[in-house]
């Protein structure tokens, strides 16, 4: 069966600081005509960062789009000087947020978010040999936030009562769990 479909139009509909909007015309494979909203993401970081004490490295903010606090792991998106290196923005990210440095990251895999509508790609990488940076890159102006670090099991509940509930750092905290 044949899957594939040909874009034949794309209209660039929204330039954003996060995301740019197009609608692409499509023809099916039944030979049939869609149209297609895609949102358009420079991609991702996320860090699973552990500290030497066996807790999980959270960042406490507000998010607009769920209307209430969540807990996330460290992350942040792609810079366009980055594009080539996204370990370079899980390190940046790191100090940024929670303000630590690691003696060694590694990827986990990258991802999509949603690929039904989005083609946002983070990658996911563990850090380990933590360490408090020396020299604290200076944090966005719109990002107000808290490091908070938490156990397995204290995780585990602020998963239950839904303070962890984006997929990145649900993903991070079962990798957790798996690991130990």
């Amino acid at each position: 069966m044949e899957f594939e479909e040909k874009v034949t139009k794309v209209e660039h509909l929204f330039d954003g600081k996060v995301i740019d909007l197009d609608r692409e015309t499509v023809t099916l494979p039944n030979g049939k005509e869609s149209f297609r909203e895609i949102v358009r993401h420079h991609g991702a970081v996320g860090v699973i960062a552990i500290t030497p004490e066996d807790k999980m490295v959270f960042i406490k903010q507000w998010r607009a789009p769920l209307g209430q606090v969540t807990l996330e792991i460290p992350a942040g998106k792609i810079e366009p000087d980055e594009q080539t290196s996204p370990l370079e923005t899980a390190t940046r990210e790191l100090n940024e947020e929670a303000r630590y440095q690691a003696q060694n990251i590694e990827l986990v895999m990258p991802f999509y978010t949603s690929p039904g509508f989005a083609d946002e790609k983070i990658y996911l990488y563990h850090a380990s040999g933590l360490e408090k940076v020396a020299e604290e890159l200076p944090q966005d102006e719109d990002e107000f936030l808290e490091k908070v670090e938490l156990t397995l099991p204290e995780a585990l509940k602020a998963m239950q009562n839904g303070l962890i509930c984006d997929s990145k750092t649900i993903m991070a905290v079962m990798f957790w769990q798996l690991m130990n």
